[in-house]
């Protein structure tokens, strides 16, 4: 039924004239259907909020290990994530692990919008080329959670003005979570400060998965630079009791230099800092509407 009918009218005064009555199914917004991959404290976090959301709907929650779901919402849960496109979201949020968008993300995108929350996954070139070449029908979402300025960072990689990018992140020693020689290396941080890493960000990421999504969307943002381009910095400090701090600094032509920098409340041992779970749910409040492609929100 369309959501205006056209409806011809005879009054005696002015003879026959068309006017349109608004039916009922124009008058009920339809809610956005939002499912969730991964049931951490971020995923936890962005159920409970969907649920509240006037316009939003939550049409499942996945998660690898089901006991973390005990108590939940049965009909909510889906057991098996390849039954996904029964559910019938508008929306695929994957808040679980890079490992996840390199399985699933094509999959998803053939059914809906994804929101990638892991985008980490993306310093694998095979995957980006892969998550590109699904997103001809639906959009792939990059949340710039704690990179500030993204915006403002993409309009000069549209235009080629950037011409450099930084990012700093530096976090009590606990609060990473590392591979290989950078596990080591951060094991073995005392009372000083001590920087991990300072190169390419495609390096990093696989090395720092859940540390660094920051600067994953910081190469995607600069995408005239890229993940081999754009340079991630990781700093561990011990003295670094109730903070998390973020960087970014950005060089363009004629010496225009900017750098930020963020402090995100967090506590020892955390891995996401607080402010981080509202960004990451602005992000996804406003990741619909920009059709097939990638988009940063």
């Amino acid at each position: 039924m369309p959501e205006f009918q056209v409806v011809a009218r005879k009054y005696p005064a002015f003879g026959e004239i068309c006017i349109s009555v608004t039916t009922e199914r124009a008058r009920v917004k339809k809610m956005r259907r939002v499912g969730i991959v991964g049931y951490g404290h971020l995923g936890k976090y962005l159920a409970e909020k969907i649920q509240e959301h006037p316009d939003l709907d939550l049409a499942f929650v996945w998660n690898r290990s089901p006991a973390a779901l005990e108590g939940f919402k049965q009909d909510l849960i889906l057991q098996d994530l390849k039954d996904f496109s029964k559910r019938n979201a508008d929306l695929i949020v994957e808040v679980a692990h890079p490992d996840i968008t390199k399985e699933w993300g094509p999959r998803f995108l053939e059914e809906a919008d994804f929101m990638i929350g892991s985008p980490t996954a993306l310093s694998s070139q095979e995957l980006e080329t892969s998550l590109r070449e699904a997103a001809i029908r639906h959009g792939l979402y990059v949340p710039s959670g704690a990179f500030w300025g993204a915006e403002d960072i993409r309009k000069m990689a549209d235009r080629g003005t950037l011409q450099n990018l930084k990012v700093t992140m530096t976090k009590h020693p606990t609060s990473f979570k590392l591979g290989g020689d950078l596990k080591v290396k951060n094991e073995q941080v005392k009372d000083k400060k001590v920087v991990l890493y300072d190169g390419p960000v495609r390096e990093l990421c696989p090395l720092a998965p859940n540390n660094v999504n920051t600067m994953a969307a910081a190469a995607v943002a600069a995408h005239n630079l890229g993940f081999d381009k754009v340079t991630g910095s990781i700093v561990s400090d011990p003295q670094l009791t109730d903070w998390h701090i973020v960087e970014v600094e950005v060089w363009g032509p004629n010496g225009f230099n900017v750098k930020t920098v963020r402090s995100n409340p967090a506590a020892v041992g955390a891995v996401t800092g607080t402010a981080t779970y509202a960004s990451f749910l602005s992000s996804m409040l406003v990741a619909k509407g920009k059709g097939p492609g990638v988009h940063l929100c």
